[in-house]
């Protein structure tokens, strides 16, 4: 299917975000593009493409079956051609266009399903993961389902956006994967960023950002891609300028230098209840 129309940022919304390091525009992604993203994580969980650990499933096997299994699905892009349509979505390269600059490359794109039980992920910064020349890091988070505060929704801390890179540890907290955790979080500072299906959030790389396990029924499934200025290098995964990227507005300066095929779709590690 093709993507739906484009929803245009305000001049408000653009300094809300420069403000608060984070924006939601809901209603963003159509039902009907809900509907081709939750069957395409469907058969991403089912084994449908070639994902190392994805033990292949019949097609008759119940959803919440397929679903219940896997936290998140790194580099999905790299084997479905709809997760990777939907990283250039329209309104995403549109608004990309306004917050990065008219040129804008995608490096990454995780697949979280977040089962019942399944763990959130500890204050974190996304340049520590991803680190930019230029401070362009930014995170497009997909809803597909409700966001709320039961089902593990997104935790923020306003205006972190506009500081450095805390230093980080690792912690035992069941509540959270193994992912390291930012130390010295302002958290009374910190506000619940609750959101409807479709709603896209974005996110600048230094933004300090949580959630909690999934102490609901269902599942929590987002798509979020991560994105750069293609002005800039990329120093990542031992290379000076990473080159495993593609552009989803304007065009790449540097396009001489050519692409690589680098990333591999894998499995997150968990640790669920």
């Amino acid at each position: 299917m093709s993507l739906g129309t484009t929803l245009r940022l305000t001049d408000g919304d653009v300094a809300r975000y420069r403000e608060d390091g984070f924006l939601v525009l809901p209603g963003a992604v159509s039902p009907d593009e809900l509907a081709e993203l939750r069957h395409e994580t469907l058969r991403l969980c089912r084994g449908d493409y070639d994902i190392p650990g994805v033990e292949p499933l019949p097609e008759d096997t119940p959803a919440d079956e397929v679903l219940k299994r896997y936290l998140c699905l790194h580099q999905v892009h790299k084997v479905s051609p709809v997760a990777r349509r939907y990283c250039a979505h329209p309104t995403i390269a549109d608004v990309l266009s306004r917050l990065i600059g008219p040129n804008v490359k995608c490096m990454q794109s995780m697949l979280f399903i977040k089962p019942p039980g399944f763990p959130g992920q500890a204050y974190h910064q996304d340049e520590r993961y991803i680190p930019t020349e230029d401070r362009s890091l930014t995170g497009a988070w997909i809803a597909l389902d409700d966001a709320t505060v039961e089902n593990g929704c997104l935790w923020a801390i306003p205006g972190s956006n506009r500081d450095g890179l805390l230093p980080w540890a690792p912690h035992d907290n069941p509540e959270y994967d193994f992912a390291d955790e930012a130390q010295g979080v302002p958290r009374e500072r910190e506000v619940l960023v609750e959101c409807s299906a479709g709603s896209i959030v974005f996110f600048n790389g230094f933004l300090l950002h949580s959630s909690r396990k999934n102490r609901s029924l269902g599942f929590r499934r987002v798509l979020v891609n991560h994105y750069m200025s293609a002005e800039s290098r990329l120093r990542w995964q031992g290379r000076e300028d990473y080159r495993d990227v593609f552009i989803i507005a304007g065009k790449d300066p540097h396009a001489e230098l050519g692409y690589e095929e680098i990333a591999r779709p894998h499995l997150r590690r968990s640790r669920a209840s």
